[in-house]
């Protein structure tokens, strides 16, 4: 099976011509190094694996193997050299190359605050972030979509020739993520410790962040646990989906909503294997709200994306801000969503210019004016 990532790489070719720098990040195993040979060979001068020792020697004096170069340089890996954008900068900078548009391209596997230590490439560089695959990429037939949401996006994960080969592929990636690809960004907590942290993290899948009993069950502060969560939350592992607050004669939540970005390794942390396992489990409907909230948000492309709910229990899965418009979604796994007390109460009071409830059905239809159910797989379209 061939999955097809042209748009993306347009996207990429779009953004090299507008800036001097673009940085790709994403995990490890999404696909970065092969959409990056699309624009320079590997065996080119050009392009820098820093995993590959001979990549690293020639990089030993950065300013006088980079300067010379002519045309788009690739550097992959960068966060094995937490020092080069700042090198990169006064190569930028240079007045014959001030103008110049597309001169590098930057590969990480955590977030650019993470892997620089500064803002060396403000104003220089543009970022990309890049996932697994989507439900635009791998296509919306039912059987697909199953697959997706079990398997996960990883390439190497979705693509096994099996569900068990899929697993393992995922259950290594978490080990060789907490006990390797952490360290080589700075971080420095215990494998175990992490592993079983992150394990923690699946039953929290779905729900508003509590720090205080990771903490007492894992013996450690709770200022401990935030940090191990913004560890997993910055290499692209979690997201911290964040409450919003409007200023409303109500008590609103304050703490962020934890969602797995990649369903496959939330079921390899939950012990599930076969689909017909997964629809049974206690936690599918959360598995599958993290599924659609992903695919939502790589599709739509919001300018800012929040959760919100109140103490007196109205809640609003998703609140998007796009192109000045503030939409709302909820996610419902259920064949005939229906319009909620919960819905009416969002709708009026975050002033919701349309509000859209997302399910895994086939039918498109209006629940009132601003109210609308519409199919996952109509997101594609």
């Amino acid at each position: 099976m061939y999955i097809d990532r042209a748009r993306l790489s347009r996207h990429l070719g779009t953004l090299l011509q507008a800036f001097r720098a673009v940085e790709l990040v994403g995990p490890r195993q999404v696909g970065k190094t092969t959409i990056a040979r699309q624009f320079v060979d590997v065996d080119s001068v050009n392009y820098f694996d820093l995993e590959d020792p001979l990549s690293r020697q020639r990089l030993a004096n950065p300013m006088t193997a980079l300067a010379a170069l002519q045309g788009l340089v690739v550097i992959d890996e960068i966060q094995h050299l937490p020092q080069l954008p700042e090198m990169l900068r006064v190569l930028m900078d240079r007045p014959e190359r001030i103008h110049q548009s597309g001169q590098f391209l930057l590969l990480g596997s955590a977030a650019p605050r993470v892997m620089h230590k500064s803002e060396s490439l403000l104003g220089r560089a543009v970022t990309l972030e890049i996932a697994g695959f989507d439900i635009s990429e791998t296509g919306v037939a039912s059987q697909d979509m199953h697959r997706l949401w079990l398997r996960g996006g990883f390439p190497a994960s979705y693509l096994a020739s099996d569900d068990a080969v899929s697993l393992q592929w995922r259950q290594a990636a978490m080990q060789r993520h907490v006990s390797g690809d952490l360290a080589l960004l700075g971080i420095n907590v215990p494998a175990p410790m992490m592993m079983r942290f992150w394990q923690m993290l699946a039953h929290y899948h779905g729900q508003t962040w509590n720090a205080a009993e990771p903490a007492r069950a894992l013996g450690v502060s709770e200022a401990t646990v935030r940090r191990y969560l913004d560890h997993l939350t910055q290499t692209f592992m979690i997201r911290q989906l964040q409450p919003w607050h409007e200023n409303l004669a109500k008590r609103q939540v304050k703490a962020p909503k934890i969602y797995f970005r990649d369903t496959g390794l939330l079921h390899a942390m939950l012990g599930v294997r076969q689909l017909p396992q997964l629809l049974a489990h206690p936690l599918s409907g959360a598995s599958w709200e993290g599924f659609a909230l992903e695919q939502v948000l790589r599709i739509a492309q919001p300018d800012q994306a929040y959760f919100w709910a109140t103490h007196q229990g109205a809640e609003l899965d998703l609140l998007m801000f796009k192109d000045q418009q503030r939409i709302g979604v909820e996610f419902k796994r259920s064949d005939a969503p229906g319009l909620t007390p919960s819905m009416r109460v969002a709708l009026n009071d975050l002033k919701l210019d349309k509000l859209y409830v997302v399910y895994p059905g086939s039918q498109r239809y209006a629940l009132s004016e601003h109210v609308e159910v519409v199919p996952l797989s109509a997101l594609v379209a």
